[in-house]
């Protein structure tokens, strides 16, 4: 996820991946054959998102993965998640978020895949005590996303992957997302 606040960037940006869609192009080395049964380190591809807002209200975000094609249409892997939250407008504003997940994709075609995901996220969330003061408490907070993607070939082994994904472990008061629609942009080599 990328946040923007300059609307040229994001036209830039909205633009860059326009032409990235009609790219022709298909990667060959991110898809195996089955009859070839290359080495696992031939099979391995890394990426993740990483997303950075500064300002009054600073938001950082880095979320590196690991994967490995186990079929010609299948692959697992698994992921990391760090996230920085800090809000100058509230004392004691800043917040560090830290989970991982482990996720499985189906590539349906050589582009689009579905995508199925397990995520746990350790977070501060406010507890309101009978005196109605409020505490926060570190807990882990799990999360069962599921949902389809695109892949945009860059090169002979990297990409970009859009994603729509739904939350369906949702829970409006033990989340770190607004929404149980997650939306993800993010890139693969």
């Amino acid at each position: 996820m990328l946040l923007l606040k300059n609307k040229s960037v994001g036209l830039t940006l909205l633009f860059v991946v326009f032409i990235c869609f009609l790219s022709n192009e298909v990667q060959a080395q991110r898809f195996i054959d089955e009859e070839d049964n290359p080495p696992l380190k031939d099979r391995l591809y890394y990426g993740g998102n990483f997303s950075l807002q500064l300002g009054n209200i600073t938001y950082i975000d880095a979320s590196p993965l690991v994967g490995a094609m186990i079929t010609e249409k299948y692959s697992a892997g698994v992921g990391a998640t760090y996230q920085y939250y800090n809000n100058k407008y509230y004392v004691d504003g800043a917040s560090h978020v830290y989970g991982a997940r482990v996720f499985n994709r189906y590539n349906v075609f050589r582009q689009i895949f579905l995508h199925a995901e397990y995520e746990a996220l350790n977070l501060e969330l406010p507890y309101t005590l009978p005196n109605n003061d409020i505490i926060f408490t570190r807990e882990w907070v799990p999360s069962l996303f599921a949902g389809a993607g695109y892949f945009v070939p860059f090169g002979d082994r990297g990409g970009m992957n859009f994603m729509a994904l739904y939350n369906f472990s949702y829970d409006n008061k033990r989340t770190n997302y607004n929404e149980p629609y997650v939306f993800r942009v993010g890139f693969v080599f």
